[in-house]
Parts: C-alpha cells; structure tokens; sequence
C-alpha cells in the first residue's frame, strides 16, 4: 500500500490541477519579499514620465503653430503673386488696345469734319468707343490727361514747352494724346503741351 501512497505523491505533485491553489479569487497573491507589477510605479518616475509627455505635446504644439503659420504665409504670397500676375495681363491687354483706341478717337475726329459722313456712322463709332472704355474701367484702367491741370513729370510727357497767352506757366494747355494707368502704375503717360 505504500506503493500506492507514494504514487498518488508523485502525481498530484506532476499534476497541476492537484497541486495546490496559491491564487485567492482568480488573482495571484503576492509573495512577502515579491516582485510588484510593471504598471505600478513610483511617484517620482510618474512625475518625470509626466513631465516627458507635456514636453512632448509642447513640441508637437509648436511645431503645429510652425507648420500653421508657414502654411498661412504660402497663402497670402501666393495670393499676392496671383493679383501680381493678374495686373500685368490687364497692362500688357491695356497696351495693345490704348493705340487701338487712339485710332479709334482720330477717326472720330475726321469723321466730324468730313461734310458728307452718314451721322449713324459717326454714332456708331461713339459707340464702340464709350463701350471699349468702359471695358477698360471695369479692368481698373483709368484715362487720365485734361487741358488746363497741372504739369506732373510721372504722368505727363510734355511733347513741347511755349508761353501762352492766359495760362499758368507749369499746366498742361493741350493734350495731344490721353495717358492711361492701372492703379498707381502709368501704363502710357499723357503726352502735352505744357505752358511756359
């Protein structure tokens, strides 16, 4: 029977469901003297993990607030080279079309004179020039150059210089062609005659 005693021994010791239970509610109990468990840690090292983490953020912060303004700076350069190069194609248009219209106004001009012109030519021709500067109007270009206002190197090109007789020396007394400007920019200066 001995033999027997020692067996069951031997098997409750191979067996793990016979050994016996250490564990108190499915949880393990924790040995005097044991290991704690990796998540617990100590206030200091909780504190410094803590620290880690808001310099972290700060970084990813800045770094956010960075890419933010960097984006917002390539916005507005972009939109100002957009208005830039939308500018320069209504001046170069403007350029093309100012002779145009210069013809236009000296035909205008023979017209009246002749004796015999149909008056509906003569309409109609008025007509395509108030259209065509109108839509020079509404692309910003402005007409500019009238007898009698001052002389203004930026905006004149005084063609000639003579004294005469009831203007102010330093005005523009004929203008022998209309100046045009896109904002701030002459896109052709008024060409005059200037009193001396």
């Amino acid at each position: 029977m001995g033999d027997h005693t020692a067996a069951a021994a031997e098997d409750s010791v191979l067996d793990p469901a016979a050994a016996p239970n250490n564990e108190t509610n499915g949880e393990p109990e924790l040995v005097s003297g044991g290991v704690e468990p990796p998540d617990a840690q100590a206030p200091e090292e909780a504190a410094e993990s803590s620290a880690i983490e808001d310099s972290r953020g700060d970084d990813y912060l800045a770094l956010a607030q960075r890419t933010q303004a960097d984006f917002e700076n390539y916005r507005k350069r972009t939109a100002r080279e957009l208005e830039s190069a939308q500018s320069r194609g209504v001046a170069r248009l403007a350029r093309e079309l100012v002779p145009t219209l210069d013809n236009l106004e000296r035909a205008l001009v023979a017209a009246a004179e002749a004796p015999d012109v149909d008056e509906q030519l003569i309409e109609g021709l008025r007509l395509v020039h108030r259209e065509l500067l109108a839509a020079l109007g509404r692309a910003g270009i402005e007409r500019f150059g009238e007898a009698g206002e001052g002389f203004d190197p930026v905006l004149h090109e005084a063609v000639a210089h003579q004294p005469v007789d009831g203007a102010q020396a330093g005005s523009v007394v004929e203008v022998y062609q209309a100046g045009y400007r896109l904002g701030g920019a002459v896109i052709r200066p008024a060409r005059v005659l200037v009193a001396a």
